[in-house]
Parts: structure tokens; C-alpha cells; sequence
């Protein structure tokens, strides 16, 4: 690491532990295009027993108290009013939409502060989060700091009265926030009392990303879900009469080859029902530490193709007749431009389908190695590991070759590019 004391910003914070504030792993994609702020409400899973989910599995749930969000959020203005200083410092604007200035600042702030920042100061951990934060930050200025998610995976589940506290705060100290969103179970939905969700939608929770996954109960009970279809479309619905907006997650290829027909037709059912305002598609990989990987192995659950997950969107978008805005922005996904507003743009997504489909076997499976490979390179940079290097290479050749092991090379290449999405 060098340094440049002229060109550095050192914070202007007393107690500089006063500046950090708690981040945990995940939020929706477009939460993360959108530079939001990031507060962590919760932490961990309460349900914690999804089949196709080890995001907290080891991991136990916790509340945290108002009074350390309320900390949480005085940090994230201490560490947004360095950030604007160090920006007029050196003759920016101090609401940075370019993003070489907004690296610009960062580094600036690093050099500064070399005990926080700097590898042979600050333990690792701590290091990542220092580094996190002021990602954060420093992004959300440039965003016009408009909007903020409250983690984990069920914030909704705090008490009403001590979320709406919270929530009231946050806009409290960034008046300039215009919509707050969380990951809430479509259960807690169905438990909370609609006068409730009124009172959180006043006080400004404006969305809710909630994971149907499947609208078949027999996709649903095999993997754990812990909802029925009928109760989340109660809940997601109520939240919607509160004024919440709701944006709905479905997962094509998890009712495997046994349920995969009735997993599209009644997961576009429920979608129908509730027209929610968004439709997100995240598609299933099975990692290796799955609960559901070891189910795999014994042959209990057929994993689909991936052109058999492609047929099982084409069938879903078939069959929704609803309003709802469908995205396919998750890295799981192979068709990104399977997107658009139902019902206009429901015969342009279904010709994106169309379009893959008629491609030749070897036009097919070129596809899918360069999308897959190109999603891991936008992740880890364009250097492969050794081996995955090797299976890649072996992929591409065989293709190129019209090799009759094509097909299992390429999906051995996918599978290990897929096990990093993860």
C-alpha cells in the first residue's frame, strides 16, 4: 500500500469506532445496483430450514435492539459527512455521480487513515466491514442516498411499534430517503395484522421482496418452505392492501423433474392471483453444501437441464396474466433478457425464449459456457483457478470440435463455473 499525505483525508471523528455500522452478506440485486444503505435490522434466518437455502444454516437468528440501529444509523451520517468533506476537500461537489471521483474519494480516505484501513493494521474482519461501510457510503452518496434496505432475510418479524421506531429514525436522519425496503417471509406477512403493515407503509417502509419460489404446496413441502401457497397469497396481498409494494421471487427448476409441469402452472396461478408489482426469476444452483445436494446424489430429486429450466419459464410466462413487471436480474439466471411488463411485453420475453431455443445443440451450449463464464469474471476477475481453467478450456475445445462429449464437458465446466455464483 502507498501513501500520499497530500492527497489523503483523515476523519474528523473522535471515537472512530463511532463511524462503523454492522452489514451483513445480502439484499436483492437491484438494491445493490441502486447503492442503497445498507442497516442490518436482524440478523440471520428465523425459519432457517429451506432446502435450497445455506445462507445462515449454522447461524443462529437474533433481534437487535432499536438503540443499535439507532447507533448503526448515526455512524452511517457520521461516515457520509466525512465522506462529502473529503469530496469539497479536493474540489468535487460532494454529491459524486462519477464513479472515478467516487474512487477517488475512497482512496483518499484510506490514505488518510492507514490504522483503519490498511491490511497491517486492522484485523481482517474488521477490515472487511471498515472497507464495506465505506463502499457504502460513498456509493449511496453518488446514488443521491434515496434509498436504504433493512437486513437480514425477515426484518418484518421485529415488533411493529420498535421497526416503525426504526424506520421513523432513518428518515429522521436522511431526510433525503425515498424508499426503504426489506426481505420479509410471506408467513410473517400472513401473521401481521393488516392495520400493522398500515402503520409500517405511514412510516415509510415502501417494499417487500418476498420468496414465493413455488406456488405448488407439494414443491413447497418438500422443501421446507413453511408456507402454504393459499397463506402467501393471503399475506403478500395484505401487505399490498397496506400500500407495500411487493416484489415476489420464484425458482424455476426447484420442483426438479418430478413436480416441474405443476410447479410452472401453479406458481404462474398464484402469481396471477396476488399481481404483485414485480416478478423476479432466480433460477436454482445446487451447491455443494445444500441440504438438497445430498438429496440430489441419492437420485430422491432430478435436477432439471439447464434447457429444461428454460422450457419451465417459457410455460411460467405462458400462463401469468397479471401486471406485474418480471425482471431476471439474479446471476443464477441464463437468459437476463427475459424481462418486461406484463401483459404487453409478455410476446417479447417469450421471443428472447424462443430465439435460445432454436439454436443449434453447439450453438446452445456455446451460449450457455460464455454467459456462465462471463458472470464469473464480472465476480473474480478474468484469471480462472488452475482447474476450472482446465475444465473451461476443455469445454470450449469440445465444442469447436463438435466433440460427442460436448454436452458433458460443457456442463461439468457450468457446474463448477455455478458452484461460485453461490
Amino acid at each position: 500500500m502507498w501513501y500520499q499525505p497530500d492527497y489523503a483525508h483523515r476523519l474528523n471523528i473522535k471515537d472512530l469506532d463511532n463511524c462503523f455500522f454492522e452489514m451483513g452478506s445480502t439484499a436483492p440485486p437491484n438494491e445493490w445496483r441502486d447503492s442503497s444503505l445498507i442497516i442490518r435490522a436482524t440478523r440471520n434466518c428465523p425459519w432457517n430450514r429451506c432446502q435450497f437455502c445455506n445462507l445462515y444454516k449454522g447461524k443462529k437468528f437474533e433481534y437487535r435492539k432499536v438503540a443499535e440501529l439507532k447507533k448503526d444509523i448515526d455512524a452511517a451520517r457520521l461516515l457520509l459527512d466525512e465522506v462529502k468533506a473529503a469530496s469539497l476537500k479536493f474540489g468535487f461537489n460532494g454529491e459524486e455521480e462519477n464513479a472515478w471521483v467516487r474512487r477517488q474519494i475512497k482512496e483518499a480516505i484510506i490514505q488518510g487513515n492507514p490504522e483503519i484501513y490498511w491490511r497491517d493494521f486492522a484485523d481482517p474482519g474488521l477490515l472487511r466491514l471498515r472497507m464495506g461501510n465505506l463502499e457504502c457510503i460513498v456509493d449511496w452518496l453518488g446514488s443521491g442516498c434515496k434509498t436504504a434496505f433493512l437486513q437480514d432475510s425477515n426484518s418484518l418479524i421485529m415488533r411493529t411499534p420498535e421497526l416503525i421506531e426504526a424506520i421513523r429514525y432513518l428518515k429522521e436522519t436522511f431526510p433525503t430517503i425515498l424508499r426503504i425496503t426489506s426481505y420479509a417471509r410471506a408467513k410473517t406477512c400472513f401473521k401481521k395484522p393488516l392495520a400493522e403493515l398500515k402503520e409500517l407503509h405511514d412510516a415509510g417502509l415502501s417494499r417487500l421482496h418476498v420468496g414465493l419460489e413455488s406456488g405448488c404446496d407439494e414443491v413447497l413441502t418438500e422443501m421446507q418452505k413453511g408456507v402454504t401457497a393459499e397463506e402467501h397469497s393471503i399475506g403478500t396481498r395484505k401487505a399490498m392492501e397496506a400500500g407495500i409494494s411487493i416484489s415476489e421471487y420464484v425458482m424455476p427448476g426447484l420442483g426438479g423433474r418430478k413436480w416441474s409441469n405443476i410447479h410452472a402452472l401453479e406458481t404462474a396461478r398464484v402469481l396471477n392471483e396476488m399481481n404483485a408489482d414485480f416478478i423476479r426469476i432466480r433460477s436454482l444452483i445446487i451447491s455443494k453444501n445444500l441440504p438438497l445436494f445430498e438429496r440430489c446424489q441419492t437420485g430422491e430429486f432430478e435436477e432439471l437441464s439447464e434447457d429444461e429450466v428454460v422450457d419451465e419459464i417459457e410455460q411460467l410466462i405462458q400462463n401469468l396474466n397479471c401486471r406485474s413487471y418480471v425482471l431476471s436480474d439474479y446471476i443464477s439466471n441464463l437468459l437476463f433478457g427475459v424481462e418486461g411488463q406484463l401483459p404487453q411485453d409478455k410476446e417479447k420475453m417469450l421471443k428472447i425464449i424462443e430465439k435460445y431455443k432454436a439454436r443449434s445443440p453447439m450453438e446452445k451450449l456455446e451460449f450457455r459456457l460464455r454467459q456462465r463464464l462471463a458472470i464469473y469474471r464480472r465476480m473474480y476477475g478474468e484469471k480462472l483457478m488452475l482447474k476450472l481453467d482446465g475444465l473451461v478450456k476443455e469445454a470450449m475445445e469440445s465444442i469447436q470440435k463438435e466433440a460427442p462429449d460436448a454436452e458433458a464437458r460443457v456442463n461439468r465446466a457450468v457446474s463448477s463455473l455455478k458452484q461460485k455464483f453461490i
